[in-house]
């Protein structure tokens, strides 16, 4: 089993992709569900989090 794939590499963010983030992060949910909810990469949804100032929680 290798890395995932994400087809959509560099593509920028939508408004829609936008709301999902916040609403997922809001109701708590962790790094890897969001990313692969919204079908981007871990690194790509924690850098955008950050620059929109919104906070993921941490699983423990």
């Amino acid at each position: 089993m290798g890395k995932e794939v994400f087809e959509r590499h560099k593509q920028p963010w939508k408004a829609e992709e936008a709301g999902m983030l916040r609403t997922l992060a809001a109701k708590g949910k962790g790094l890897k569900d969001i990313a692969k909810s919204l079908n981007r990469s871990e690194e790509s949804t924690k850098e955008f989090a950050k620059k929109n100032g919104i906070e993921i929680l941490k699983k423990r």
